[in-house]
């Protein structure tokens, strides 16, 4: 939450919560094919009356649900919509780089803020956007008189009214040790809207609820953060000497400006308000939407499209961008200059920078370079015209409807280990078809063996509901224990769950999902 905790240099700043993320894995295990589910798959079971191997089951939830979280939302205005959301997150990394956020926005229009963030070159940028982005869509979608108000706050030093009431888990997030740095941006950013905006305009649009001022925004935050990160980065560096001597840990801090510039994160962002959705989304997570069809047949609607070269319309984007000598640079092996494979992405200020800026980091600041990871410590080949990377996002306005019941959000870790109609079916058939159960009606010629493995499913279904109340955790088990045809296999799902850290990044990447409901199913 955004309070005044004192001042430095005359502002006040935000104190965020503190936490670390870790994850020790379990002893190794024998090597495992990578999994991948097919575009429509029949309804996931549990397979029933197999050894869980050298891991029991108390061990295994335990790894699963070490960091889910739950939150119901209070029925009313207030909720916009929103029943609650389950999150889950599952590292792969050891520390894991995704982070995710959720928060309900207070002063204004109000609304809710989910969010899922994929970091790489390092954690530091996923860490610090997760806890910063949610700050700048206030700032962009508040009127302009609310943002007077606050000013008038900072300025005579009074408690600055809350912007977010935060929905997390207790270990999620640590606070940034340049609290004072970000609370400085935002205040900037802040100040510029009552500069160079006009009052009477304003008003005007938000007595008419225009749809289109929250795209407008939800684009001026991502890119005004990407903005700041790139800035507090550059005044760090010319702070420092050439013969700069290091102050000790401030290179291994999350908060220092250079790590979170030269590592970088994807950002997928839902934000609801009066029943209208808008996902906002930077890089290759996804946003799902479970649709309940008349019948009760379940299908998935995508409302993000991925940024990368499997997009035609991205890669020839990117390719505009540059002149045609570097048409066989700039995209190589279906990565940014050979080396990223996301093409928007915050923080990754060695695809946006100058050279000379980015020699100059390489060559003063080999202690912040030893932090993040070996990618990031020298100039990409063929860096002739920068800057290569985006942090503009592709928004997406969706009006709820009554058949709309959940969203996920999620990180590429599941989508490359599901396909969205079966992470649809899955969650959709947690929430109705497992909450009761239907009697079994034998068909002709049905053997004993037969319905013994009915019986034996829907026994499965029961474990399986029994067992994950909440719906992120159960995608996590269906998606690493998943034996290809539609069951749960505890070995499998045992082995993947003890590959050692410096193998489990091999079969998988992190993964982080939110689902996030919006109607109650129909029964």
């Amino acid at each position: 939450m955004l309070r005044r905790t004192g001042t430095l240099g005359g502002c006040c700043r935000f104190e965020l919560d503190q936490c670390r993320h870790s994850f020790s894995p379990p002893p190794s295990a024998p090597e495992l094919p990578r999994l991948y589910y097919p575009a429509g798959s029949r309804s996931r079971k549990y397979r029933v009356g197999q050894e869980a191997g050298q891991m029991s089951l108390a061990q295994i939830n335990h790894i699963l649900k070490a960091n889910e979280y739950s939150h119901t939302l209070p029925r009313g205005p207030a909720s916009h919509g929103v029943l609650g959301f389950h999150s889950n997150m599952l590292p792969s990394n050891h520390p894991g780089e995704d982070r995710r956020s959720s928060a309900t926005c207070l002063p204004g229009r109000g609304g809710v803020l989910f969010g899922v963030f994929d970091g790489h070159a390092g954690s530091a940028c996923a860490h610090a956007v997760s806890q910063r982005l949610f700050y700048y869509i206030v700032v962009a979608t508040l009127p302009l008189r609310m943002l007077e108000d606050l000013e008038r706050a900072v300025e005579e030093e009074r408690a600055v009214p809350p912007l977010l009431e935060w929905h997390k888990h207790p270990q999620d997030h640590s606070c940034p040790d340049g609290g004072a740095i970000s609370f400085h941006s935002l205040r900037n950013y802040w100040q510029e809207r009552l500069e160079d905006e006009d009052e009477d305009k304003d008003e005007k649009e938000e007595q008419q609820e225009d749809r289109g001022r929250v795209t407008s925004a939800l684009i001026n935050a991502f890119r005004r953060l990407d903005y700041d990160l790139s800035v507090e980065a550059q005044v760090h560096l010319s702070m420092s000497s050439p013969r700069w001597v290091s102050v000790p840990g401030e290179a291994s801090s999350l908060s220092s400006p250079l790590r979170v510039a030269l590592s970088g994160c994807t950002a997928c962002i839902a934000h609801v308000s009066r029943g209208v959705l808008h996902v906002a989304n930077l890089g290759d997570s996804r946003a799902v939407l479970g649709v309940q069809e008349p019948g009760g047949r379940w299908s998935a609607v995508s409302l993000t499209n991925d940024h990368n070269a499997q997009n035609p319309e991205e890669l020839q984007r990117i390719l505009g961008e540059h002149p045609l000598s570097e048409r066989r640079t700039v995209v190589r092996h279906d990565r940014l200059l050979g080396l990223l494979l996301p093409f928007r992405a915050f923080g990754d200020v060695r695809f946006k920078w100058s050279a000379e800026m980015l020699s100059r980091v390489y060559e003063t600041r080999p202690d912040v370079l030893s932090a993040v990871s070996e990618a990031a410590r020298a100039l990409p080949l063929h860096y002739l015209t920068p800057p290569y990377l985006s942090a503009q996002p592709e928004v997406t306005l969706h009006r709820i409807r009554p058949a709309d019941k959940f969203l996920v959000l999620a990180t590429d870790g599941l989508w490359e280990l599901m396909h969205r109609q079966t992470v649809v079916q899955l969650v959709g058939e947690q929430l109705t078809g497992l909450q009761q159960q239907r009697p079994i009606i034998p068909g002709v010629g049905i053997t004993l063996g037969g319905l013994q493995r009915l019986l034996l499913e829907r026994r499965g279904r029961v474990l399986s509901v029994l067992e994950d109340q909440n719906a992120a955790t159960h995608l996590l088990r269906h998606a690493l224990g998943d034996d290809g045809y539609g069951a749960v296999a505890p070995n499998r799902l045992a082995k993947m769950l003890s590959l050692p850290a410096e193998l489990a990044r091999r079969y998988r990447d992190d993964i982080t999902i939110t689902v996030i409901h919006l109607n109650e199913p129909d029964l």
